[in-house]
C-alpha cells in the first residue's frame, strides 16, 4: 500500500511539472478597447471557455498564441468589438425600403470610417475621428454650400505631427470629398488645440505653439550644422553648441508711389494741346450781305492744326462772299499743352518667419595629446585654431554683421562626473530573478519527487526485500540452548586439563552466537530488546 501511494505521488508530480512548467505564450487579441467593448469581449470569452489574461491596466486582452485568429473570427461573427471602425462595408447591409436620406447618411458614415482607417494608419496617430459636413446640393439654389470636414486625432505618448504630416492629413480628407477645399478642413488634437493652419492660409495667424515649434526646428537645424562640421575635427562629445534665433512672424504691407522728374519736350509724351487765336482792328471783314441761301452760307474749311505739328504764324484771311480784311495790331494767341507724368505704384508685403538675429554659443573641449612617456594629457587650443573654428561656425550659421548676429567660441576643459555604480545584491538582480522564476517549477517538482522517492518509495521497497524473522520465543530458546547446553564434541587425543576444556566450550558457544548474529541480526536484536525490557530476577 505504501509503495502504491508513493508511485501515485510521483506520477502526479510529473504531470504537474509538465503542465505547470510549460508557460503559455500570450498574444494580444485586442488593444485599446473601451470599457464597454472590453467588458463585452471578456464576457464572451468566458462563455466560450477561452482562457484570457489582461495586461497591466487592462489596456490589452491576451489569449494563447494558437487561438488568436480563431477567437477573432468567432468574435467578429458576433459583432464584437462594436467600437471598431466600419467603412464602406456598411453599404452592403442596405435593407429594402431604405429612404434616400438614409442612403446618404450611410454613405457619409462609410466615408468617415474609411478616412478614419487611413488616418489611423499613421505611426504617430493612436485614434482618430472624422466628421464630414456634406450639404444637400439642390439646383434651385443660386449659391451652393460647400462641404467641410473636421478631424480629431489622439496621438501616442511622446509623438507629434509636423507640418508635412498635418498637410498630408488635410489633403487626404480634401481629396476624398468632392468640392472640398483644404482650407475647409480643420485638424484638432485630444486637448482641443488646433493643429492645422487658419482657413485664410496666412502664416501670421499661426498659433503660438506652431511658431515655437518652427523656432525650435530652426535652432536645432543650426546646432546640428555646427556639430556636423566641428565633430570630425575635435571628436565626438568634444563640442557643445547652442543657437538662439529671433524670428519675426509679423506680416507687413507697404505701398509707395514715385514720380520721375520732368523731361525735355522732345522725349516727353503730349497728353493734350489747345491753341486759341483771336484778333481785331481796322480793315476788318465786312459782314456778309445778299440773299440768304446755299451760296452765302458756306461751311468752314478743314482744320490744319495737328497736335504734334509746329505752331503756325498768326495770320487771318477773311473769306465770305469773296470779302477779305487785314488783321489789326490787337491779335491774341493762347497755347496749352499737357504732358504725361511718369508714376510708379509699388505694393510690398513682408514675409513671415524672417530671421532677425542669430546668436551662437560654442564650447570646445581641450584636445588630448599623448606625450613621449605615453601619458595622455589635455591641452588648450591655440588662438589660431580657435579663430579657424570661429570662422567655420560663422560660415555655417550664415553670419550677418548688419543683422546683428553674434558668435562666441570658448575653449575650456569639460567636467567629467564620476559615475558611482550601485551594485545590486545577487538576489535582486533582474537576470537572476527571471532565472529563478523560470526554474521554480522544475526545481520544485524535482525536490518533491526526491522527497517522495526517499521518504515513501525507498522504505517500502526495503520492507518488501526483508526476510520474515522468526518469533522471539523460538529465537530466545535457541540462544538459551546454545548458552546453557553443552555441545557434544569429539574426544580429544590428549587429555586436556579442566581449564582448557572449559575455555574451549566457551569459545564454541561464543562462535555459535556470533554466527547466529550474522545470519539473523533482526532476531538477535529482538531478543536483546526483550531481555532489556524484562524485569530483573529478584
Amino acid at each position: 500500500m505504501r509503495l502504491a501511494v508513493g508511485l501515485g505521488l510521483l506520477v502526479i508530480n510529473g504531470i504537474l511539472g509538465i503542465v505547470l512548467g510549460r508557460q503559455a505564450e500570450w498574444r494580444v487579441l485586442y488593444a485599446n478597447l473601451g470599457d464597454k467593448d472590453g467588458g463585452a469581449v471578456v464576457a464572451q470569452l468566458s462563455q466560450m471557455n477561452v482562457p484570457y489574461n489582461l495586461s497591466e491596466g487592462g489596456a490589452a486582452i491576451l489569449v494563447s498564441a494558437d487561438r488568436v485568429h480563431d477567437t477573432r473570427l468567432r468574435l467578429a461573427t458576433l459583432g464584437l468589438p462594436k467600437g471598431s471602425v466600419a467603412g464602406f462595408e456598411m453599404m452592403e447591409a442596405n435593407r429594402f425600403g431604405m429612404t434616400q436620406f438614409q442612403e446618404r447618411l450611410t454613405f457619409q458614415r462609410g466615408l468617415e470610417g474609411e478616412l478614419t482607417r487611413s488616418i489611423q494608419a499613421l505611426s504617430s496617430v493612436q485614434t482618430a475621428r472624422v466628421h464630414l459636413a456634406l450639404p444637400n446640393q439642390n439646383g434651385f439654389f443660386r449659391e451652393q454650400q460647400k462641404p467641410s470636414a473636421s478631424v480629431l486625432v489622439s496621438l501616442h505618448p511622446g509623438r507629434t505631427l509636423d507640418r508635412s504630416q498635418l498637410a498630408g492629413i488635410v489633403h487626404l480628407v480634401a481629396s476624398s470629398v468632392p468640392e472640398l477645399t483644404p482650407a475647409a478642413v480643420s485638424v484638432l488634437d485630444d486637448t482641443g488645440k488646433l493643429l492645422s493652419t487658419p482657413s485664410d492660409g496666412s502664416a501670421a495667424g499661426a498659433t503660438d505653439g506652431q511658431q515655437l515649434q518652427y523656432v525650435q526646428q530652426l535652432e536645432q537645424l543650426y546646432t546640428k550644422r555646427i556639430l556636423d562640421i566641428l565633430e570630425p575635427v575635435l571628436g565626438r562629445k568634444n563640442v557643445k553648441a547652442q543657437v538662439t534665433a529671433e524670428v519675426d512672424f509679423s506680416q507687413t504691407e507697404s505701398t509707395s508711389e514715385s514720380h520721375r522728374p520732368n523731361q525735355t519736350p522732345d522725349s516727353s509724351a503730349v497728353r493734350s494741346q489747345q491753341l486759341v487765336e483771336s484778333g481785331s482792328g481796322v480793315g476788318a471783314a465786312t459782314p456778309p450781305a445778299g440773299v440768304p441761301g446755299a451760296t452765302s452760307n458756306q461751311p468752314p474749311g478743314a482744320a490744319t492744326a495737328p497736335i504734334n505739328a509746329a505752331p503756325q504764324t498768326l495770320a487771318a484771311a477773311g473769306a465770305g462772299n469773296g470779302a477779305a480784311g487785314a488783321v489789326g495790331a490787337g491779335a491774341k494767341r493762347e497755347s496749352i499743352i499737357n504732358y504725361e507724368v511718369d508714376k510708379t505704384v509699388r505694393v510690398v508685403r513682408g514675409g513671415t518667419g524672417l530671421i532677425k538675429r542669430i546668436s551662437a554659443a560654442v564650447v570646445l573641449n581641450h584636445q588630448s595629446v599623448t606625450d613621449d612617456k605615453g601619458k595622455t594629457v589635455t591641452t588648450a587650443l591655440s588662438a589660431e585654431q580657435i579663430e579657424k573654428m570661429t570662422a567655420l561656425v560663422r560660415e555655417t550659421v550664415g553670419f550677418n554683421k548688419d543683422r546683428g548676429d553674434s558668435v562666441n567660441v570658448l575653449n575650456t576643459p569639460f567636467a567629467t562626473e564620476k559615475q558611482t555604480v550601485v551594485e545590486l545584491p545577487l538576489w535582486r538582480q533582474p537576470e537572476l530573478q527571471d532565472l529563478a522564476r523560470s526554474l521554480a517549477w522544475p526545481v520544485g517538482t524535482l525536490l518533491f519527487a526526491s522527497l517522495v522517492l526517499l521518504g515513501v518509495v525507498r522504505p517500502a521497497l526495503r520492507a518488501l526485500a526483508k526476510v520474515p524473522a522468526p518469533s522471539v520465543a523460538s529465537q530466545g530458546g535457541q540462544l538459551n540452548t546454545l548458552v546453557a547446553d553443552e555441545t557434544d564434541r569429539p574426544p580429544l587425543l590428549a587429555s586436556p586439563t579442566a581449564d582448557a576444556v572449559a575455555a574451549s566450550a566457551g569459545q564454541l558457544r561464543l562462535e555459535d552466537a556470533r554466527k547466529l548474529t550474522r545470519d539473523n541480526p533482526a532476531a538477535v536484536a529482538n531478543i536483546v530488546k526483550g531481555w532489556m525490557g524484562s524485569e530483573a530476577p529478584a
